[in-house]
């Protein structure tokens, strides 16, 4: 009990009665509006999590559970078991999952199992779970500002395009989506990959994730540019499995998805100082690190990612154009981006 209370692990009497007498092993890797913490009840193994930090912390606890819900759906299993929780406490016990390192491929096994996660929500499942919030005329105003910082000249219709781009986005789909499919945030166990932490989880188009893979993992610290062959090889498998699933062809367009991540500064910052100011306008002033790179780096990858995927769709051919030459600018205005690529190695968590 003592131990307990040290390590501020909040069990109530119900979650004792139902679980059996607890003692904490440790405490686990989690971000700081989470503690995590690796239990045993009558000595089997538990993963307790606790929902903290900010006034939103009750939001965040109801998104898990009502995600975690409907993604039990799946089988075999994409999310591990809730065993019980607590309102109150803002706890979770979850079903402990021995996790391995990921082979050199485990994009396409990662793939495959987003999709599932992906496929187990209908329309008629949309009331449970907000819809995922894309980018908006606000985002492409601090977008096109940063563009006409770096005297890069804007072409006629991008900004139709732009905003063509986000009605899009704003109307795609009842997809379960996980909210930061990250690295660290998919265990790789022997039964398949799970996903945890879904704390962000919301309804809309699977693709908008899928495309983490082209743009580099948008909301994540470990941010990685996956090698063209296997991103492929991954995406295929996600469509594979989508159409296994549902029995249709996925809606939406990546092409759209990594646009909407380009031009959404929250997405150079981690969750904790999202929708707190113009991101984009502070990369204008001045660079800063988050973890595998900074965010001009992270800007730099995404320019490039995203002039080469709407090359090819004729309703974003200035998007394109104007990816290119703001890629090219970037460089020009900060050289010492070129010394820092994003890295093509996974950093796993373990």
């Amino acid at each position: 009990m003592n131990r307990l209370r040290r390590n501020r692990v909040p069990i109530n009497g119900e979650l004792r009665a139902a679980l059996g007498t607890p003692r904490v092993v440790r405490r686990l890797a989690s971000s700081p509006r989470s503690r995590v913490h690796l239990v045993e009840f009558d000595a089997a193994p538990t993963v307790v999590k606790q929902i903290v930090g900010g006034p939103d912390a009750p939001e965040r606890f109801a998104r898990e559970v009502a995600a975690l819900g409907l993604a039990a759906r799946a089988h075999p299993p994409v999310v591990p078991a809730v065993l019980g929780t607590d309102p109150d406490a803002g706890v979770l016990v979850l079903e402990y999952l021995p996790s391995q390192s990921p082979a050199e491929d485990w994009v396409i096994d990662y793939a495959r199992a987003l999709a599932r996660l992906h496929a187990t929500t209908t329309a008629q499942d949309e009331h449970l779970l907000p819809s995922h919030r894309g980018p908006g005329a606000q985002d492409i105003a601090a977008f096109l500002s940063l563009v006409r910082h770096l005297s890069v000249p804007i072409p006629p219709l991008a900004s139709v395009q732009l905003e063509q781009v986000c009605a899009r986005i704003a109307h795609s789909g009842h997809a379960l989506l996980h909210g930061d499919p990250c690295p660290g945030n998919d265990l790789h166990t022997g039964g398949g990959v799970r996903f945890v932490d879904l704390e962000q989880a919301a309804f809309g188009n699977g693709l908008t994730e899928l495309a983490y893979l082209r743009i580099g993992f948008p909301t994540c610290w470990c941010v990685t540019d996956t090698p063209t062959t296997l991103r492929r090889h991954a995406e295929e498998a996600y469509l594979e499995q989508w159409r296994s699933a549902t029995g249709t062809e996925p809606t939406g367009d990546l092409a759209d998805a990594c646009v909407a991540w380009l031009i959404q500064g929250d997405a150079l910052v981690e969750r904790a100082r999202r929708e707190t100011r113009d991101h984009l306008a502070r990369a204008a002033r001045r660079d800063w690190r988050w973890d595998t790179t900074t965010a001009r780096g992270r800007l730099l990858h995404r320019t490039a990612v995203v002039a080469a995927v709407a090359d090819q769709h004729t309703e974003l051919f200035e998007v394109a154009r104007l990816c290119q030459d703001l890629h090219g600018s970037m460089l020009h205005h900060w050289p010492k981006l070129a010394e820092h690529p994003v890295p093509t190695a996974r950093t796993h968590i373990s």
